[in-house]
């Protein structure tokens, strides 16, 4: 992976990081609805971590494959994020 595309995806995981911490303090006050949706966000954030790990520890998929599908992931929580703070209004 290049340096510019692991600072992009540090830069995006620092940031989704801050917002899984301050969502986690607040999740006591997460409707039922909305923990479903904590759960299935937690479970990609693993997929995020693992696939991080794998291509820095030289993972056989190309690094733009795993950059890719890693910044969908990070989309995709980034989303869920911002659907859950907005539901805490």
């Amino acid at each position: 992976m290049s340096d510019e595309a692991e600072k992009k995806l540090q830069e995006l995981l620092a940031k989704l990081q801050q917002e899984r911490d301050e969502l986690r303090v607040r999740a006591h006050l997460l409707k039922a609805e909305l923990k479903q949706e904590w759960d299935e966000v937690e479970r990609k954030w693993g997929h995020v971590e693992s696939r991080l790990d794998r291509a820095r520890a030289g993972a056989r998929a190309s690094a733009g494959e795993i950059g890719a599908a890693t910044a969908q992931l990070g989309e995709e929580i980034a989303n869920a994020y911002k659907r859950m703070r907005d539901a805490l209004r």
